[in-house]
């Protein structure tokens, strides 16, 4: 015993040696080592070298041009600013204090640390915590602990205003070895927060409908694990808001509220709650398989919207924000973080004491400026269209606050009603209301002062009340009308195919729109987006860099049920009528490889010829074995007649897609009961490389 413990001796000193030379500070950073097993116990492998190379040696501010040159997805999730929207809209300020159980590389610890006072940071990894404080670094109020939960919960104090699980809930199971891990989980998370605090979870929903529509889980990498019930097992479990419901219940929280975060909560770009739900038309965002492969089962826009009509959207959004404590005042928020600095704001849906109101609130100081100039876009657009019937929502600039304030307005959007009209093919309703709209907008035309962004989802409709709710990109010049108009149309069709039904040539022509100008009113929309974006890139087109595949499982049934119809052997046999389709079969089974077929194929003592179509489509056919009754056909044209062309004795090219091969029988020693055996291989050709062959042309056959 003694000599055991000398050999195990070394190694903890060893282990305690590594520990010590681990950084106890990353810039402001702290970070706390006493409960580090000496070794992270997981690890993403060579990719966390590269993100620990990248916080080291770059700032915020160009993580979003690496994420576009690399082209990957680990360095998009970790470092990707859209993460954080998820906390953002949370009611976090200076005066609290935050605990963040995995925080990983600190994708979620960097608003975190912006907005609170105190950031308590719990993570296994000892290297995603190194990344996290080198990108973090400037900051002076975080602390990572780094170790095991178990061995760092006791520890931990019970006042925190905010404790935050995002993305972590699911793991219970790996950090609770109970009965009951997923409960007793919550439980000991809950008594961390204090009186009048939250517990904020962020998870995806078992029954998400991207999971539905072709979407691989998220956890375990497969299709329609989780729909299943993960039935190949794994560490990760995710759940229905029944199941969530049914988990709080158990632990006797009452206290909660539901959000809805979308397109998920990796990278939100709207969140939603009961409050607020989403309203047709609204979910267009889905193609966010940046991480692997999927199929494309069905539109989910379309799916949506029927869902979003029968009150099921709490069923199968594709994650859920879970808030356990006091509801926050915000019960919407959408982002337009991915744009240029100075224009990235969060546009929220508040309940006051007062009632409901909009904010526009500045995502950057940069962005203060263009915020609080909507304030005075209200007074001169007000005054422009003053006697048109066209109201615009009030803004109030708040100084102290340092964010735009605006009345809710009830009413339903001018796309919205124009949608119905296409719907039910009343294009006399369309044009109606596109009559009054160009009526509005054209009222005072020579005013100095245009909303280029009139378009008609920023136009509220309630009775006779007409009210712009959006005019963020007033330009202080006159622009026609028609232009803008225009510009409303091109951008109402792009956004959804199935408004193609509407006769643009008709709208351009009763705007008087020359094709010269259509042309320059299009630059100028790509001009007007390439400003607002600051020429980054879309998070579509990241997921064109990153090179994953969307794949409609439709398109490749049809094409595969077109294969095996074009592979299939036909017989046609003739007993002194000719050949006709009524006396004509097909041969089941013959396929032994996946070019090769054999099959015996009888026939009595009246038949003169048999033909056997070997495919419904250009190839090239070896005849290896065809016998009558045992006999070798000859290959000649008294014994055998097709329409390919012979390039050797008993091998045929067709250029057609009618192949076919006549065995003239009566020609062969025949009995009551004949057997014809064929063997053939068979090669599949594009119909210009067999015509080519059939033609003889130089290159085929040396």
């Amino acid at each position: 015993m003694k000599q055991e413990q000398e050999k195990i001796k070394p190694l903890h000193l060893k282990q305690e040696e590594l520990i010590s030379a681990l950084p106890k500070e990353i810039g402001n950073v702290k970070l706390d080592y006493g409960h580090y097993p000496g070794r992270d116990l997981y690890s993403d492998g060579s990719i966390e070298d590269e993100l620990l190379a990248i916080v080291k040696n770059s700032s915020r501010v160009e993580f979003p041009k690496i994420i576009e040159e690399k082209g990957s997805w680990p360095i998009l999730y970790h470092l990707s600013p859209l993460r954080a929207n998820i906390v953002d809209f949370l009611p976090i300020g200076k005066e609290h204090k935050v605990l963040e159980i995995g925080s990983g590389c600190g994708a979620i610890t960097d608003k975190l640390s912006e907005k609170a006072g105190e950031v308590t940071c719990v993570e296994l990894s000892a290297k995603r915590s190194h990344i996290n404080a080198y990108r973090n670094q400037d900051r002076d109020n975080i602390t990572i602990h780094v170790g095991n939960f178990s061995d760092i919960e006791p520890k931990l104090p019970s006042d925190y205003d905010f404790v935050c699980l995002i993305g972590v809930f699911e793991y219970a199971n790996s950090y609770m070895q109970t009965k009951t891990p997923y409960e007793d989980f919550l439980k000991i998370m809950h008594k961390h927060v204090k009186n009048n605090g939250s517990l904020v979870i962020a998870i995806e929903n078992k029954f998400g409908l991207k999971y539905f529509a072709g979407c691989k889980e998220d956890h375990v990498g497969t299709y329609f694990s989780g729909l299943e019930g993960y039935p190949e097992g794994g560490s990760a479990r995710t759940f229905t808001r029944s199941g969530l419901e049914r988990i709080m219940k158990n632990c006797d929280i009452d206290e909660y509220s539901f959000y809805y975060p979308y397109p998920d909560y990796k990278f939100p770009t709207v969140i939603y709650s009961d409050k607020r739900l989403p309203q047709v038309g609204e979910l267009t965002n889905n193609m966010r398989n940046f991480d692997r492969d999927r199929m494309l089962l069905f539109n989910e826009k379309y799916v949506f919207d029927g869902i979003i009509t029968d009150k099921l959207f709490d069923i199968f959004t594709n994650s859920y924000m879970v808030i356990i404590g006091k509801q926050p005042e915000t019960i919407y928020a959408k982002y337009s973080n991915d744009r240029a600095e100075e224009y990235m704001l969060r546009t929220e849906l508040t309940e006051t004491k007062t009632g409901k109101e909009i904010r526009k609130i500045p995502l950057t100081p940069d962005a203060k400026t263009h915020v609080k100039k909507m304030e005075h876009y209200y007074d001169a657009l007000t005054m422009r269209y003053a006697g048109s019937g066209l109201s615009i929502n009030a803004c109030k600039w708040l100084e102290d606050a340092g964010y735009a304030v605006f009345p809710y307005e009830k009413g339903r959007t001018l796309e919205a009603l124009l949608d119905e009209c296409l719907e039910r093919d009343d294009m006399d309703g369309f044009y109606r209301l596109f009559d009054k709209y160009l009526e509005y907008i054209s009222f005072n035309e020579e005013r100095a002062v245009t909303d280029y962004d009139l378009i008609f989802a920023n136009i509220l409709v309630d009775g006779d009340q007409w009210t712009v709710i959006d005019y963020e990109w007033t330009k202080e010049e006159k622009i026609s009308s028609k232009e803008i108009a225009f510009r409303a149309v091109y951008c109402y069709i792009l956004e959804e195919e199935k408004r193609n039904k509407l006769n643009l040539d008709y709208i351009i022509k009763k705007l008087s729109i020359t094709p010269a100008e259509a042309d320059e009113y299009r630059e100028k929309e790509l001009k007007f987006q390439k400003s607002v974006t600051g020429k980054r890139k879309s998070m579509g087109e990241i997921r064109a860099t990153i090179g994953t595949y969307s794949v409609d499982p439709k398109m490749l049934m049809e094409r595969y049920l077109q294969e095996i119809l074009d592979k299939r052997i036909q017989v046609y046999v003739n007993s002194g009528n000719g050949f006709s389709e009524e006396e004509s079969y097909y041969l089941p089974d013959v396929y032994v490889e996946e070019n090769l077929i054999e099959a015996e194929i009888p026939f009595d003592g009246n038949v003169t010829q048999l033909r056997v179509d070997p495919a419904d489509r250009c190839c090239i056919v070896k005849i290896k074995t065809m016998l009558v009754n045992g006999q070798a056909v000859p290959m000649n044209k008294k014994y055998l007649i097709t329409n390919g062309k012979a390039l050797e004795n008993d091998t045929y090219v067709f250029a057609t897609g009618d192949p076919n091969m006549t065995v003239m029988v009566s020609e062969l020693p025949m009995s009551g009961e004949n057997t014809l055996s064929v063997e053939l291989e068979i090669a599949y050709l594009p119909e210009g490389i067999a015509a080519g062959m059939a033609t003889g042309k130089k290159g085929f056959f040396r």
